[in-house]
């Protein structure tokens, strides 16, 4: 994977670093395996809304964390939860009404050819079943992902993720194409997007591979978040679909309303995907996930295998999940997304016009990408990247890298977000910027 930054390396602590007993103890636990953010890890004791707070009190603003997307400790949920746990949690072979009421809710969301959804722990188990659905679907191999995807960490999922990967490369029967933007495609991105598909199946086919899917994140995560256009993407679909496959369509990043303008990432693409899978937001921290599948291509897979989640849509999960969905509609957190998310971008591209280090913005609601580049040759920065990174921890901001060189700030914060947090959050990027970078000529 040669110029690849592979994900876990981005803002990661390297043994060494640090002298601090509680990193001592964490490495001693879990060894190799082990990753914390920062060079010297914050040890966290609390949270609320978009805040965490720290063991020695600062308090941090929360811009890189979408796992409690309608806000850390959010009371709705937090209740949610105690009351069930309280009631009933057990396996998923008995008929709780909770969990049921939790699908109807779910699927109201959902497109309704996406009849039927599996439950499960995590964005890995969902979408290591999406592809052994569109597999039996399809009778097809061959996967399409882009360049620095990351779709989850179970054996199958990791082959298709190619910012995981740290020496080995991607098996024959999955070609990696860059995201679809203007930089990679000029200006017919979805036309330029499309033939990248086209050209990847011929390369499948080549090697003996069947398509089986496209599997894409629609805002592009990893890749360094790539949003525009709206409607990119059917063109692609359309191609994957004209060759036997079908589309995976992750919403484990974009999806819950993170996008602001519609629930769904794809939804804003107006893509119909065959298969969808989420995870991550569903429930604002307890571990949940889930695939969304048409009925016939779900029974092609179940002809063959049987499929069962001990923990996979539990009732506390259900209740949990469930509380998510009534906190997005009751306090208008999609269109918070919106609107904030659009003062965020204009904030960031104000300071960009002065910075000779800040180069394209770009996103949708509260999911934005900002390139750091290097002054001179205008090329990515991952240098400087994590330097602005560290100076905005001192500034009392958590922020992450995504981005195949490591070089784009991945801006992410809960959609509870204010105006006055996003204020504060522009406000100490450029301080960090002062700090760091030099103006623009």
């Amino acid at each position: 994977m040669s110029g690849m930054r592979p994900i876990l390396d981005m803002n990661a602590f390297r043994e060494g670093d640090s002298s601090s007993a509680a990193v001592s103890r964490r490495l001693q636990n879990v060894g190799a395996a082990s990753v914390l953010f920062y060079r010297e890890p914050i040890e966290m004791v609390g949270a609320t809304g978009a805040t965490m707070i720290a063991r020695d009190g600062t308090r941090y603003l929360d811009f890189y964390n979408n796992v409690p997307s309608v806000g850390h400790t959010h009371p709705k949920v937090v209740e949610a939860v105690q009351r069930q746990i309280a009631t009933l949690n057990t396996n998923t072979r008995y008929l709780v009404d909770i969990v049921d009421r939790y699908l109807d809710a779910l699927k109201s969301q959902l497109p309704a050819h996406l009849g039927n959804v599996i439950m499960t722990c995590s964005g890995s188990e969902a979408n290591d079943l999406a592809l052994r659905v569109a597999r039996a679907a399809t009778g097809g191999t061959g996967v399409v992902v882009s360049h620095a995807a990351y779709h989850g960490n179970t054996a199958l999922t990791t082959d298709v993720s190619p910012s995981a990967l740290k020496t080995s490369s991607l098996p024959d029967w999955v070609v990696a194409i860059a995201p679809p933007g203007p930089l990679q495609y000029g200006q017919d991105v979805a036309e330029g997007f499309a033939q990248a598909v086209a050209a990847a199946i011929a390369t499948l086919e080549g090697r003996g591979h069947a398509p089986a899917a496209l599997l894409m994140d629609s805002i592009f995560s990893s890749d360094g978040v790539f949003a525009d256009p709206p409607g990119g993407l059917v063109k692609a679909a359309d191609v994957m679909r004209a060759a036997g496959g079908l589309v995976i369509a992750d919403e484990v990043q974009p999806g819950f309303g993170r996008t602001g303008s519609h629930f769904w990432g794809f939804a804003r693409h107006g893509l119909q995907p065959d298969i969808l899978t989420m995870g991550k937001p569903m429930g604002n921290g307890f571990p949940m996930a889930a695939m969304a599948a048409q009925p016939d291509h779900l029974a092609a897979f179940c002809a063959d295998v049987g499929y069962f989640n001990t923990f996979g849509g539990n009732p506390v999960a259900a209740a949990a999940g469930l509380a998510v969905l009534e906190v997005i509609h009751q306090e208008g957190l999609m269109e918070n997304a919106h609107e904030v998310g659009a003062a965020l971008i204009a904030g960031l591209r104000d300071i960009g016009h002065q910075s000779a280090q800040v180069g394209d913005v770009r996103g949708a609601g509260l999911f934005i990408g900002l390139d750091l580049i290097e002054q001179d040759s205008g090329t990515a920065d991952p240098a400087f990247t994590v330097r602005v990174i560290d100076a905005m921890r001192d500034e009392g901001v958590m922020i992450g890298a995504a981005g195949r060189e490591g070089a784009t700030l991945k801006i992410r914060p809960p959609l509870c977000l204010t105006r006055d947090e996003a204020d504060r959050f522009l406000a100490a990027f450029q301080r960090a910027l002062d700090r760091l970078a030099a103006p623009k000529n």
